[in-house]
């Protein structure tokens, strides 16, 4: 039997994934096959590069992301998202897909097709780019003359790419709608809005997951609150940890 685990994106809400992972791990719980979209691809990469997830928490913690990147004016975004290529070759064990220890299907989407297109071999670090690349926040990436973004416009929770790969299929979804937001400006009304849409997204994919974590504290978090790393990764944890009795019966299949 073969466990699957599809990681959605989020930003630093994405950090909540390795506190997944922690927990799994506590249960003897590894996956046979990972998917990923942005913040998910990226969490991803790093723990199927054979790091755990403490590690891997270390290195975000660590790290000033804002430092990787330069303004990119009149690139079509605020961010140069290449810059960030220096943090994957710094701190990423294994820099292609064939290196990794645990098979990986990175999500971005082709923003002139309208099309999702999903990596899985060769070069690990330019479809990491692609997968994060968030429209207007960074600078578009080009890869073989197609122009892609981030994987989370048209699949933000990516299960279905790996539905036929696994026996049984976990999703985690650190993106969920509440309410608890004031609306009183127009950059509430845009995180908003954003997040409704990349909710709704996720609901389509949930049906191809056998189940869903969905932390529901994750919806007072922004996409950039990376001092909150801690506290977004134990909420993961703790969300796991309850769900226990339901992932029970894969604690005693081989992590082979």
């Amino acid at each position: 039997m073969k466990i699957g685990l599809a990681l959605s994106g989020g930003g630093a809400r994405g950090i909540a994934h390795l506190g997944v992972l922690q927990a799994l791990e506590e249960m003897d719980i590894r996956p046979h096959i990972i998917s990923g979209t942005s913040a998910g691809a990226i969490v991803g990469a790093f723990y199927a590069s054979g790091l755990k997830p403490l590690e891997i928490i270390e290195v975000f913690s660590n790290t000033k992301l804002l430092q990787f990147m330069r303004p990119a004016i009149g690139k079509g975004g605020l961010l140069n998202i290449e810059k960030s290529r220096n943090f994957y070759t710094k701190h990423l064990p294994h820099q292609t897909f064939e290196g990794l220890s645990i098979p990986l299907h990175v999500a971005a989407t082709d923003i002139e097709k309208g099309e999702a297109i999903y990596f899985s071999e060769g070069a690990l670090i330019e479809p990491l780019l692609a997968s994060s690349c968030i429209p207007v926040v960074f600078s578009r990436m080009e890869w073989h003359e197609i122009i892609l973004v981030d994987g989370g416009i048209l699949y933000i929770l990516p299960a279905e790419v790996i539905r036929d790969e696994c026996n049984y299929l976990i999703g985690v979804h650190t993106n969920p709608y509440g309410d608890e937001q004031v609306i009183d400006s127009m950059k509430t009304i845009i995180e908003k809005s954003l997040m409704l849409a990349l909710t709704t997204n996720a609901r389509v994919s949930m049906q191809s997951c056998d189940l869903v974590i969905e932390p529901l504290e994750l919806s007072r978090f922004s996409t950039f609150d990376m001092k909150k790393a801690k506290e977004i990764f134990d909420i993961g944890y703790a969300h796991t940890r309850r769900l226990a009795h339901e992932l029970s019966h894969l604690s005693q299949i081989p992590s082979s």
